[in-house]
């Protein structure tokens, strides 16, 4: 390991501490899988399959070991390497300012100094009042650190940054003896409570004050800012029905007022503290009314004398504010107006809560509906042309009451409409305005929803909703006919009259996960951007702003890796005028898990989106010629891909050589890991999250490569365009090939070298390794780079550290796979063999921090 970085001497330095700790076997476990992590490497190197690594280790170092003993052994190895997962996140997280530059490229200091003129100010004021960054927090199974883990991570950063030793002891005690699995399933519920988290310690404090330090900066008065949901979140954990029948409009319910309950205790734990510096005469006054007023309104709902709502409370303190400023020289202005500046951006639903449900559930809704009003009002259905169809929808004029239908799901779909209405009227229309559709593949997907709003939920005559309905693009088919689905829908003059209520704005998602899941790294990111680009022309044809909302993951396989970069690189045809984006899983805790990584994250996302209206650069359009070469790549890649994910063996080895069946053993999160039930493994039914994390744990990755290096190959052959120059001249190619770098420097083929020389599966294996060998190979060349990720030096000793801390992990896992596979074991043995699988994927995950 290199000791070179302060991460790794402070990371060797506690880690020491663990072998002081008063548990049994402790110290010489950590002997030993010092030992066994050397063994492992040595044998990777040389070409042994898991099995034999392991083996031979028990016979130079465990002899006279009994096969309980050694099987013991393992799990002790396991659970000690999974807390030096731990140890090292947190050595990072504490260190993060050190091995950051917070006010570098990318921060919001760093973009007010290079506006070096008013006419550049104001330009950027102007935009201001029209752009967004929302950060939606969601539920999606990638997060294997239960809650009480990603505490201790938290308190040992702290302690480590304050470098007190005695306290880091005493956590890594508590770390030793607190486990890492979740024996239940968590509900939609639970999750809520867990990502609540994160939105009362650490976003609660960093938005406001990046809109806060961006402004004075500006030299603006705060308060006189007119747009404070500059910055906003986002919220799915009690939203997102799809593939999820334990989201019901009852939890639904529930998770918007706790999501309530959180904004009013921040609210409430703030105005104490302010009430300690605001003792002025006059001031006082209108501080305590507020106290005294956010209290009833969290604790005492039936009081006459609390908040109705968020902006009464502003009122009040604002009252507070004038007579600061006329009456005792504005002293603690700044703290008033950063209270207010909260209460402004988080309201009192303090993250807007999404609905989200599969295109094809709203289908059976619909067949539900015309059949009731065939049977009890004979009405004639329309049963052909799109575009009729839609206008029959959307010109009915009756309430739907869920007390007319026997179908449970038609029941549960009805309320969970009823729900919105109900949450905006308590937390406001902010508090649920979206309803997401997945898989949405037509026109008609949209109107069954905007229809079922209207008749739920819609305005007494006019039937009109404060609701955005927000398809979800996701297949390569969809995203290449997502312009037209979009025309249709603006050209229907009922949508038209919807979107006018709606201030002419379209929210439009588009799935990374499932794009690149169906066509490859490549064509699934070229897919997007040229979705973007054919959506923002429609919209624009037709006096439309649309929003574009990215699902995006953690991995590159799942849209993640450098997403400033990705923002920054949106050239001119692609609508700019806000970045809505998913946070998931682990991203959360990993890239906004404390104070100083959500800043330093969020604020490269929002300067990203603000680029290319400030600072127009030729490396950000695409020229003619390089879209003949992107689509030619692409297309070559998908082509390689497909014939990958087409092979006869592409299932059965994702079933019966990986992970993969043992995900939802993990319990980490509340929805089902596939979406069809028993029976074969299909490929459509398998989620985007389990299918990545099952490469992830292979350390193969390839969703986040594979096809690319057989596309650059093919076209350097044809000698027909460049790209090489192509990577060196544009910010889009470059930004795709260099997240792509990180999934290959996350991958090591080693540990599966012997599935080369399987019987079945040996001819698949050498598909996916000669692809990576050929991707890693030519990326080096065209990048220039003699190692992958060189000019990304933090990024690349970071994977290197921990990729060293969690080969023990894998070498484990292959063996416990490999006996699985060989077969002739005991039923006890093959229990064993499924816990070490399954215990060695929680560290093999995390230590990744962002690869599923």
């Amino acid at each position: 390991m290199n000791v070179d970085t302060p991460v790794a001497l402070l990371y060797h330095i506690y880690n020491s501490l663990f072998l002081s700790l008063p548990f049994q076997r402790i110290e010489d476990t950590g002997t030993r899988l010092a030992l066994f992590s050397k063994h492992c490497k040595e044998g990777f190197d040389e070409g042994h399959d898991p099995a034999r690594i392991i083996e031979s280790f028990w016979e130079d170092y465990s002899e006279k070991s009994s096969a309980k003993e050694r099987l013991d052994e393992l799990f002790y190895f396991i659970q000690y390497a999974e807390r030096q997962v731990v140890l090292f996140d947190s050595v990072e997280d504490a260190l993060f300012r050190q091995i950051h530059d917070m006010d570098g490229v990318g921060s919001v200091k760093h973009l007010v100094t290079r506006l070096d003129s008013q006419a550049m100010k104001d330009k950027l004021l102007a935009k201001l009042h029209t752009f967004s960054l929302r950060l939606v927090l969601t539920a999606h199974p990638t997060q294997f650190y239960p809650g009480k883990v990603l505490g201790i991570i938290n308190d040992l950063g702290n302690e480590i940054r304050d470098h007190n030793p005695e306290q880091i002891r005493l956590l890594l005690m508590q770390l030793g003896k607190t486990a890492f699995v979740n024996r239940e399933k968590p509900s939609p519920y639970d999750e809520a409570i867990s990502l609540g988290w994160f939105l009362e310690n650490i976003f609660f404090h960093t938005l406001p004050e990046i809109i806060f330090r961006l402004l004075r900066a500006l030299g603006q008065d705060v308060m006189l800012f007119d747009h404070a949901r500059l910055l906003e979140l986002g919220f799915w954990p009690g939203g997102d029905r799809d593939g999820n029948p334990f989201v019901t409009a009852s939890i639904t319910l529930q998770v918007a007022q706790r999501l309530r309950e959180g904004a009013l205790r921040c609210y409430y734990r703030d105005i104490r503290l302010l009430k300690r510096r605001l003792t002025f005469r006059g001031v006082e006054e209108w501080i305590t009314i507020a106290e005294t007023k956010i209290y009833n309104t969290l604790y005492k709902p039936g009081e006459e004398e609390r908040y109705r709502s968020c902006q009464e409370l502003i009122d009040d303190l604002g009252k507070a504010r004038q007579i600061i400023i006329d009456k005792h020289d504005k002293l603690f202005l700044d703290e008033l107006d950063r209270f207010i500046l909260k209460a402004r951006v988080f309201g009192f639903y303090f993250a807007s809560l999404d609905i989200r449900q599969d295109s094809r559930k709203h289908g059976e809704v619909w067949e539900a509906i015309f059949q009731h009003l065939e049977t009890k009002y004979t009405l004639a259905r329309v049963v052909s042309g799109e575009e009729a169809i839609i206008n029959q929808m959307l010109s009915f004029r009756f309430r739907l009451d869920e007390n007319d239908f026997a179908n449970p799901f038609v029941k549960e779909t009805l309320r969970s409409f009823n729900a919105i209405a109900q949450i905006q009227r308590e937390n406001g229309e902010l508090g649920c305005h979206r309803y997401i559709i997945s898989n949405c593949q037509s026109a008609l997907n949209v109107a069954e929803v905007l229809a079922l709003a209207q008749l739920t939920i819609g305005a007494p005559e006019s039937y009109a909703v404060s609701l955005d309905i927000v398809p979800l693009f996701e297949t390569i088919d969809d995203l290449a006919t997502c312009g037209e689905v979009m025309d249709m829908l603006y050209s229907n003059p009922h949508y038209a009259r919807h979107l006018a209520n709606r201030n002419n704005v379209q929210h439009v998602m588009l799935g990374f996960s499932d794009g690149t899941k169906d066509g490859g790294y490549l064509r699934a990111n070229w897919s997007i951007y040229q979705a973007k680009e054919a959506l923002t022309s429609v919209s624009r044809n037709k006096g439309v702003t649309v929003v574009f909302f990215d699902g995006r993951g953690g991995p590159p396989g799942r849209g993640g890796g450098n997403n400033a970069s990705y923002y920054a690189a949106h050239g001119q045809d692609i609508e700019n005028n806000a970045i809505h984006v998913t946070i998931q899983g682990q991203t959360v805790s990993s890239s906004y898990g404390t104070h100083a990584s959500a800043s330093y994250n969020i604020e490269r996302l929002f300067t990203a989106g603000l680029e290319n209206h400030l600072f127009p650069d030729t490396s950000r359009e695409l020229a003619n010629e390089d879209r003949k070469l992107l689509e030619s790549l692409a297309e070559s890649a998908y082509q390689s891909y497909l014939k990958l994910k087409n092979h006869p063996d592409f299932v059965p080895y994702l079933e019966k050589m990986t992970p993969l069946r043992w995900y939802g053993d993990t319990n980490i999160a509340s929805r089902p890991t596939k979406r069809g039930s028993g029976g074969e493994m299909k490929f459509e039914d398998l989620r985007a999250i389990p299918f990545v994390g099952a490469w992830a744990q292979m350390k193969q990755n390839v969703p986040g490569y594979f096809g690319l290096g057989s596309a650059i190959a093919a076209q350097l052959k044809s000698g027909k365009g460049d790209p090489e120059k192509l990577y060196h001249r544009n910010l889009f190619f470059r930004t795709l090939l260099e997240n792509s770098m990180q999934s290959l420097l996350k991958s090591n083929f080693k540990p599966t070298l012997h599935l080369g020389r399987h019987s079945r599966f040996g001819t698949f294996w050498n598909m996916l390794h000669d692809e990576y060998v050929r991707t890693y190979q030519l990326l080096e060349k065209i990048s220039g780079q003699n190692s992958l990720l060189t000019e990304n030096p933090t990024s690349r000793v970071s994977i290197e550290l921990r990729e060293e801390i969690v080969r023990p992990l894998i070498a484990i896992q292959q063996y416990a796979l490999q006996r699985l596979q060989e077969g002739n074991l005991t039923a006890e043995e093959m229990e064993d063999c499924r816990k070490l699988v399954l215990r060695a994927m929680f560290g093999i995950i995390n230590a990744a921090r962002n690869a599923a």
